[in-house]
């Protein structure tokens, strides 16, 4: 491996010293303009590239934030880490990604990686798995700044970034019954998950707004999977009655119930209509094309990483309330759910 260049070998080459040669770097004002260019000239020549741990010790700050989600292959989530770095970036900061892939031990081994790394911030969704939260609470007992997003505990008292849940439930559902849909069905995400069951709720207080009977059996729990989605639809096309649209608690999910109707010869959106939840980047290309619920997800990344720069620039990150962003929901309107009335 080749010997990386140093401060010294710089100091060395110019028959400066160290503390000449990184004043210069700096653009210390009692440096000539002349010296500065022979440094500028030297690093170049030499391929220095300045030490980000040392410099840290020195400054107290990494100018690295800490970013936990799920998993990247899912472009919900690189979305929004894509509107995080926008901010981020332009702060001067970089991004040290951890993905949990649901699992809470990988969660808190991330928070734990974080800690250890002396991030100067962290940006998180907590996993669908996630039940003790006690690795979120350390965060903000060390003082460390931190910033939940999507999937957040109200119990943690830290500054959120959300979209509108029930409000999305709300308007995909009604936008079915507006398409003259009559006996919709509901996939929903695991219990313990609040967003999963105020998207629930929504779909609840749309059917009692246009005086549609409530039905249980329409109602199943599933996963925000494909393979979920498919085996919740078969439960529902195995009822005496088979629902005439379903609403889904998420886009993958959606895609496994249309991969069920596909495969029993149902046409949709004539027999049965699907709305799904996040607009998937996939769910504009399946054919039918799917209606979904867009989270602003740029947004979202961007609206965090400002909520976490403005902890940074306070004596003390948690003081005064936390700030709560909700931000409205955009229904999508594609082929799945477009039925003549």
């Amino acid at each position: 491996m080749a010997k990386r260049t140093t401060l010294r070998d710089i100091a060395e080459e110019l028959n400066l010293t160290i503390s000449g040669v990184s004043k210069a770097l700096s653009g210390h004002p009692g440096i000539s303009a002349t010296t500065k260019q022979r440094v500028n000239e030297a690093v170049a020549r030499l391929n220095y590239r300045p030490n980000k741990i040392a410099s840290s010790l020195q400054s107290g700050q990494t100018k690295i934030i800490g970013v936990i989600i799920p998993s990247a292959d899912k472009s919900f989530f690189g979305s929004i880490v894509f509107g995080m770095e926008n901010i981020i970036n332009q702060n001067g900061y970089s991004i040290l990604l951890y993905q949990s892939h649901e699992l809470p031990e990988n969660e808190i081994k991330g928070i734990d990686t974080f800690i250890q790394s002396s991030v100067d911030g962290i940006i998180a969704t907590m996993g669908k798995q996630t039940i003790n939260y006690q690795h979120y609470l350390e965060v903000k007992k060390r003082n460390v700044p931190l910033v939940l997003f999507d999937t957040v505990n109200e119990n943690i008292p830290v500054p959120t970034v959300t979209i509108d849940n029930y409000k999305g439930g709300f308007i995909a559902t009604e936008h079915l019954i507006q398409n003259g849909y009559k006996r919709i069905a509901y996939i929903s995400g695991l219990k313990h998950i609040p967003i999963f069951n105020e998207r629930l709720r929504g779909y609840l207080d749309a059917l009692r707004k246009y005086n549609i009977p409530i039905e249980e059996e329409l109602i199943i729990y599933g996963k925000n999977t494909i393979k979920s989605g498919t085996e919740c639809m078969d439960k529902l096309l195995q009822l005496q009655i088979v629902p005439d649209a379903v609403v889904a608690v998420e886009d993958f999910t959606a895609l496994g119930a249309i991969k069920a109707l596909k495969a029993q010869k149902y046409r949709i959106p004539e027999d049965v209509g699907v709305v799904g939840f996040s607009n998937e980047g996939f769910s504009e290309h399946i054919s039918p094309s799917l209606t979904t619920i867009n989270q602003k997800t740029v947004e979202m990344g961007e609206e965090a990483a400002r909520l976490l720069f403005a902890m940074s620039n306070k004596a003390n990150p948690y003081d005064g309330e936390p700030d709560k962003i909700v931000l409205e929901p955009l229904l999508i309107v594609r082929e799945s759910s477009l039925r003549l009335k």
